[in-house]
C-alpha cells in the first residue's frame, strides 16, 4: 500500500471517512421522499439539509479521531511518538482546524436554509437555529463524554433518525405528522445496526480503555441479537406505510423485506467471524446493507 503523507489530500479524505456519509444522506432521502409523496419538495430546502448533515458528519469523524489520539498521548503503553490523530495522518492542530472548517461548512449551509425558508415556518424558523446549536453541541459530546457512557445507541437514533428525517422534512412541508415520525425511527434504528457492528468489533478495546458501550456491558451474545433486532425492527414499522397506504404490498416486500434478507445474512457472517479484522467486511456490508434499504424505501415513497 503507498504510504500516506502527513496532512496530505489523502490523509484528509481518509480522516473524513467518506464512507459513514451514507448514514448522513439516508435521513435527508427519506424525509425529502416523503416530502415529495405529499406533493412539498423543494430543491433547494433538500439541497442545505444534505450538505449540513454531511459537514456534521465530517466534523464529528475529525472530532473522533481528535480525541482519540488524545486520549492516546496519554497511556503509557502508546507505540512510538505521537505525530498524528489515530490512524488519518493529520497532525492535532491541523485536525482542529479541518473540524472548524468543517462546522463552517455546515453552519453556512444552516444560514442558507435559514434565508431559504425564514418566514414561512410556524415559529419563523428559530426552532432551527436552536436544533442546528445542539447538533454542533452533541457532535463534542458524543466523542469525547456520551459515547463512553454507553449513550451512543440512543443518540444514533436521535441525530440520524428524528433530527434529520423531521427537520428535511419540516423545512419543505413547514409541518409534521406521524408518517416523519415513523420513518425517523425506521432510519435511526437502521443507522444503529453500523455503530452496534462497531461497537461489536471494537469490544474488546472498549473495555480496556474504559467505553462502555451496551456490546461491552450485555456481552458479545447481547451485541449480535442486537444487531438483528435491529434490522428486524426496522423493517416491521415500515408496515405502518403500507398500513396508511403509502406504500403497497409489493413494494414492502421488494425494498424493507429483500434489506431484511440482506441484513440477516451478513448477520450471521458477523457471528461466525466474532472478532478480528474480518469484522471490517460487516461494516461494509452493513453500510451497503441500509443504504440499499434507504435508496429503494425511498423510491417506494416517492412513486
Amino acid at each position: 500500500m503507498k504510504e500516506i503523507k502527513l496532512n496530505s489530500p489523502r490523509a484528509w479524505f481518509l480522516a473524513a471517512r467518506p464512507k459513514t456519509l451514507t448514514g448522513a444522506i439516508i435521513p435527508v432521502l427519506l424525509g425529502s421522499a416523503l416530502a415529495f409523496s405529499d406533493g412539498e419538495f423543494k430543491t433547494l430546502p433538500a439541497l442545505l439539509c444534505a450538505l449540513f448533515a454531511c459537514g456534521m458528519q465530517i466534523a464529528a469523524n475529525f472530532i473522533n479521531d481528535l480525541f482519540d489520539f488524545q486520549k492516546g498521548t496519554d497511556r503509557k503503553d502508546r507505540l512510538g511518538p505521537p505525530r498524528a490523530c489515530a490512524e488519518s495522518w493529520i497532525t492535532p492542530g491541523a485536525m482542529k482546524l479541518g473540524i472548524g472548517c468543517a462546522l463552517l461548512l455546515s453552519c453556512l449551509a444552516g444560514l442558507a436554509l435559514l434565508f431559504t425558508v425564514w418566514g414561512q415556518l410556524p415559529h419563523g424558523g428559530w426552532e432551527l437555529v436552536v436544533l442546528g446549536v445542539v447538533c454542533i453541541l452533541f457532535a463534542f459530546l458524543y466523542t469525547t463524554l456520551l459515547s463512553y457512557l454507553g449513550w451512543g445507541d440512543v443518540l444514533v437514533l436521535v441525530f440520524f433518525g428524528f433530527v434529520p428525517v423531521c427537520g428535511t422534512y419540516y423545512v419543505q412541508a413547514y409541518t409534521l405528522n406521524m408518517d416523519v415520525l415513523v420513518l425517523s425511527l425506521v432510519s435511526g434504528l437502521a443507522i444503529d445496526t453500523l455503530l452496534m457492528v462497531n461497537n461489536y468489533r471494537d469490544r474488546e478495546q472498549d473495555a480496556v480503555s474504559g467505553k462502555c458501550t451496551l456490546v461491552v456491558r450485555y456481552g458479545r451474545k447481547f451485541g449480535e441479537n442486537m444487531y438483528l433486532g435491529l434490522g428486524i425492527a426496522a423493517t416491521l414499522l415500515c408496515l405502518w406505510f403500507v398500513n396508511t397506504g403509502r406504500l403497497t404490498l409489493i413494494e414492502f416486500i421488494w425494498a424493507p423485506c429483500v434489506y431484511l434478507c440482506m441484513h440477516a445474512l451478513t448477520w450471521r457472517k458477523m457471528v461466525k467471524i466474532r472478532s478480528g479484522k474480518g469484522l471490517n467486511r460487516i461494516l461494509g456490508e452493513t453500510s451497503r446493507n441500509m443504504l440499499f434499504l434507504g435508496i429503494l424505501l425511498a423510491v417506494a415513497l416517492a412513486a
